[in-house]
C-alpha cells in the first residue's frame, strides 16, 4: 500500500493484526498459561472455546493481581481471566481501532471475525506506526467519546478529514467511502445512546432483535459532505397480536434517533423516508411482503420507493435480518423483468449533462445557478441509477456503484471498455463534485451540486464531456436491454 500522510483512514484492522501471540483453551491451568506467555513474550494470553469464539483474557495485569505470589498455578484459568472482553473486527477501520484503544487505553485487543470468533490480535503500538504525530489528535476527534457533544465533534471533525485526503490525491469514490463510513458510525453511536437511554428510563431492552438500515448514497457508502436521513429498521418476526405492546418502543427509538442525527447535521428526510415512517419500520416477513408487493404494482410511486430501497445497508444490529432481505432482493429482482423495466421507465429523462453539439446543460430556472451544471441530476445520479438496474438484473448483491460495475464485469455483462469508461466517468465526476463541496464549504456557501464550467480547465472540460458521453451510451444500452426500445 503507497505511504500517505492519511493512509490511517483507508487502512482496514486485518491490515494490520498479528496472530494471537497466545490462545489457550478453557480449562487451561494458570501456570500453563502464564509460561506460555513468559515463553513468548506475550503481553496477554486470548482464551478461547474449540471454535475460536472468545470466553476471556488474562493480561499482564490480571498476572499481576490474580496469580503472582499465590499458590494457585493449577487453578483454571476460567477464574482467573478477565471477561467479557474488548473486540475489534477484522473489517472496521483501523483509525476506530486506534481512536477506541486510547480512550479505553488498551495496549492490545483480539480481532474477530463477523461470527464472533478471533482471528487475530492488534497491536496499539503497531497501529500508530502508521499515524502521524500531527493525526493523532484527529482521530482523538473522530472516534471521540459517545455523547451527543462528542458526536457533535466527529461530525465538525469530518470535512477536515475529506479535505485532508483530498489534498493527498486520495479518489474521492475513497473519500466518500470514509465519509460514509464516519456518517454510518454516527448512526451506530447514537443508537447506542438511544437504546441505553430508553432503558434508563424504564422502556426496556429492544422487544425484539433489530437491523437499523441506511439507504440512497449512505448505503452505496457514497456519501458527500451533507447528506439527509434516509433510514429504516429491519424487524425480526412476531406475531401480530403482539404488535401494540412491541411497535411502540420501535416508534420512540426511532424519534429519538432521528432527532439526535437531525441536531448532529443530517436533515430529516423531506420524504419521509426515516424508520419513524411504518412504511420503513417492518419486520421481515413484512419487508418481503412489501418488496414482492412494489414490484407487482408497478405504481410509480412504488417504483419510487424501490429507487430510494435498494441501496440498503445495515449499520446497527442484526446484520443477518437485512443480509436476509439483501439475499431476497437479489433473489426476487432478476425474475421480475416488467418490474425492471417500469424501473427505467421512470428514470428514461435522467441523463447526463450532455446535449447537441457536445455542449454542456446547464441550469435555466434557478437565477442563483443559472450557467452551472447540477453535477448530482447530470451526473452522479443518471449513471448510479442505471448501474443499480443491471446489477439488479443480473443479480449482483452490491450496493457501490464502482462495486456494482466490477461485478458486472467480472461475469461479462459489461464490456472491459465499457466497465472502464464508466469506472473513470465515476471518478472524475465525484472528484469534481466533492471538489466544489469543500470550496462551497470553506467559503460560507450552502454546500450544493453545482459546478461552473467555466471554472474548469480545457482538459477536465474534455474529460467531463467524455464521462457524460460513457453514462449516456450506457444508459441507451440498457434501454434497448430493458425495454426493447432501439433508440
Amino acid at each position: 500500500m503507497p505511504h500517505s500522510q492519511t493512509a490511517v483512514f483507508r487502512r482496514l484492522v486485518r491490515d494490520h493484526m498479528v496472530d494471537a501471540p497466545v490462545v489457550v483453551p478453557l480449562g487451561a491451568t494458570a501456570a500453563e498459561t502464564v509460561a506460555r506467555m513468559a515463553a513468548t513474550r506475550a503481553s496477554a494470553a486470548v482464551v478461547t472455546d474449540p471454535d475460536g469464539t472468545i470466553h476471556g483474557i488474562l493480561t499482564e495485569q490480571d498476572v499481576v493481581r490474580r496469580i503472582a505470589c499465590r499458590r494457585i498455578g493449577e487453578q483454571p484459568i476460567d477464574g482467573l481471566m478477565t471477561r467479557p472482553v474488548l473486540t475489534v473486527r477484522a473489517d472496521d477501520q483501523l483509525y476506530q481501532a486506534i481512536g477506541f484503544m486510547r480512550r479505553k487505553r488498551l495496549r492490545h485487543m483480539p480481532v474477530v471475525d463477523d461470527s464472533g470468533r478471533l482471528v487475530g490480535m492488534l497491536f496499539l503500538h503497531d497501529a500508530l506506526a502508521v499515524a502521524t504525530g500531527h493525526l493523532v489528535e484527529q482521530i482523538d476527534r473522530l472516534t471521540h467519546e459517545e455523547s451527543m457533544a462528542g458526536l457533535a465533534q466527529v461530525k465538525a471533525a469530518q470535512v477536515q478529514l475529506a479535505r485532508a485526503l483530498f489534498d493527498d490525491a486520495v479518489p474521492a469514490p475513497e473519500i466518500q467511502a470514509l465519509v460514509s463510513d464516519i456518517n454510518n458510525d454516527i448512526y451506530r453511536r447514537v443508537l447506542r445512546l438511544v437504546v441505553a437511554g430508553m432503558e434508563g428510563e424504564g422502556w426496556g431492552a429492544p422487544p425484539v432483535p433489530f437491523a437499523a438500515i441506511v439507504m440512497g448514497s449512505g448505503g452505496r457508502r457514497e456519501s458527500y459532505l451533507s447528506p439527509d436521513q434516509d433510514n429504516g429498521f429491519v424487524l425480526a418476526d412476531y406475531p401480530d397480536e403482539a404488535h401494540a405492546s412491541i411497535d411502540p418502543w420501535f416508534i420512540e427509538c426511532a424519534e429519538r434517533m432521528t432527532r439526535a442525527l437531525d441536531a448532529l447535521g443530517f436533515p430529516l428526510c423531506k420524504g419521509g423516508v426515516m424508520a419513524t415512517n411504518p412504511l420503513w419500520r417492518k419486520t421481515l416477513p413484512q419487508w418481503k411482503a412489501q418488496v414482492a408487493g412494489w414490484m407487482r404494482k408497478k405504481h410509480e410511486a412504488m417504483l419510487l420507493f424501490c429507487d430510494i430501497f435498494f441501496d440498503f445497508l445495515p449499520v446497527w444490529g442484526e446484520r443477518g435480518l437485512a443480509e436476509e432481505l439483501r439475499a431476497f432482493v437479489t433473489e426476487t429482482a432478476p425474475r421480475n423483468p416488467m418490474f425492471l423495466r417500469e424501473m427505467f421507465g421512470i428514470q428514461a429523462d435522467h441523463r447526463a449533462g450532455i446535449g447537441l453539439f457536445n455542449r454542456f446543460i446547464t441550469e435555466r430556472q434557478d437565477p442563483a445557478h443559472r450557467g452551472q451544471i447540477n453535477l448530482k441530476l447530470m451526473g452522479t445520479l443518471p449513471l448510479a441509477e442505471a448501474v443499480r438496474l443491471w446489477a439488479l438484473r443480473h443479480g449482483v448483491a452490491a450496493t457501490g456503484t464502482l462495486a456494482r460495475i466490477d461485478a458486472l464485469h467480472a461475469i461479462g455483462k459489461m464490456s472491459d471498455d465499457e466497465a472502464d469508461r464508466l469506472r473513470a466517468a465515476f471518478v472524475l465526476v465525484t472528484g469534481l463534485q466533492l471538489r466544489q463541496q469543500l470550496a462551497d464549504y470553506e467559503a460560507g456557501r450552502p454546500v450544493g451540486n453545482f459546478l461552473d464550467p467555466r471554472t474548469l480547465t480545457d482538459r477536465e472540460r474534455e474529460a467531463l464531456r467524455d464521462a457524460f458521453k460513457a453514462i449516456n451510451d450506457f444508459r441507451t444500452r440498457l434501454r434497448s436491454e430493458l425495454t426493447g426500445a432501439l433508440i
